[in-house]
């Protein structure tokens, strides 16, 4: 089952405008869970000609119990909004953290 922890799951009820593989075809075992697949995906919501474009970016955890998509970023980003969350996630072992506030909020469904 996929869950969704977004205020206005509405904001997210379309194609991603783009994502970015965090892990694929993973087996990873982490609180009773096996982590499979884990994503940052790009919302493009508007563009403001002064700011540029206001990007929501989300994380998408998939594990053998379940799915959920939350909230990484949002705000007007510039244009490498996505690639600049991505970076920075994986470079500040971000992904253990992510992982965990997935889990919890699995664990509370």
């Amino acid at each position: 089952m996929k869950y969704v922890d977004i205020s206005n799951p509405e904001r997210i009820d379309r194609i991603p405008d783009k994502i970015i593989q965090i892990l694929s075809g993973g087996d990873i075992a982490e609180r009773g869970y096996k982590i499979k697949n884990i994503q940052l995906r790009l919302y493009t919501e508007k563009n403001d000609k002064k700011l540029g474009p206001y990007s929501l970016i989300t994380s998408l955890v998939e594990t053998d119990k379940g799915s959920v998509e939350m909230v990484y970023d949002e705000g007007f980003r510039g244009n490498n909004a996505l690639e600049r969350s991505s970076k920075f996630l994986t470079d500040n072992l971000g992904i253990s953290g992510l992982i965990l506030r997935s889990l919890i909020f699995l664990d509370g469904k």
